[in-house]
């Protein structure tokens, strides 16, 4: 099926590794150019090489988010060589601490990268999508903004802050052609998730196998109707769909993409 992404421009944020580029490359395989950001640029050159190599097209972007001068050196690079239809607002951190352990600086940090680098994003990237008459802009968001555990409250927060923005963005944005939507991804499998689990299974007697710690550590911590953690793919697939001309009619959303972990109607 044709989703009507060629000769489209998408800039994806934190889009070097993980799931911005899974993200980026299922873009770029539908025909968008894609603009690979990141912070390291050996990173982000490798990721672009992958996709131009595929047959996609790629460009760079190198920037720090979390401050002013990052975000306009980013928007500059991504807009050089033409508008941005697509942005893709995936660029973050997380963190475990507690409440016990988070500082008001931790507080203030998380949010600045979390939630403050979107909104520089949105501010540099949105005004030009208005003159095209369309615009996407997806937000990565997360369950624990819905349904927060005791655990790392202020990266919680920063999750239910983005979800509350894009909510708001697309109501400024009403009649442009332009949708603001998040998709909210449950717990996705990663080399690093793997190998916190591997690090883990003796303390929570998951076993040795490397599936069956997987299966019994979704049964413990992330119980959800599909038994097991998301893949990258699969999450990418959701924003390639929001991005979209199906999905014409979707603004203000949350696409949950999550196993059924969140269980609200």
């Amino acid at each position: 099926m044709d989703i009507q992404l060629k000769g489209k421009r998408a800039l994806v944020t934190g889009s070097s590794s993980g799931l911005g580029e899974a993200v980026a490359k299922l873009l770029a395989a539908e025909g968008a150019t894609v603009i690979i950001h990141g912070r390291n640029k050996e990173r982000v050159q490798a990721t672009v090489a992958d996709i131009i190599h595929l047959g996609g097209s790629a460009e760079v972007a190198i920037g720090d988010l979390s401050t002013d001068e990052g975000a306009d050196a980013v928007a500059a690079a991504a807009l050089r060589s033409g508008q941005i239809d697509i942005l893709v607002n995936n660029a973050g951190e997380t963190s475990h601490k507690s409440w016990g352990d988070a500082t008001t600086e931790d507080w203030l940090s998380i949010y600045n990268t979390n939630v403050v680098s979107y909104v520089r994003m949105i501010q540099r990237i949105v005004p030009q999508m208005k003159s095209l008459g369309w615009g996407r802009v997806i937000h990565i968001g997360g369950g624990l903004a819905i349904q927060p555990i005791k655990e790392q409250p202020h990266y919680n927060a920063t999750l239910a802050a983005r979800h509350n923005l894009s909510v708001s963005l697309a109501r400024t944005l009403k009649e442009t052609g332009i949708t603001s939507n998040v998709v909210s991804p449950g717990a996705v499998i990663n080399p690093m998730v793997e190998e916190w689990l591997q690090n883990a299974a003796s303390k929570f007697g998951w076993g040795t196998d490397p599936e069956e710690i997987k299966y019994k550590a979704v049964q413990d911590l992330i119980p959800n109707d599909t038994g097991r953690f998301g893949k990258p793919n699969e999450i990418a697939g959701a924003v390639a769909y929001l991005c979209s001309r199906y999905a014409d009619y979707i603004s203000g959303s949350v696409l949950r993409v999550d196993g059924g972990t969140i269980r609200c109607l």
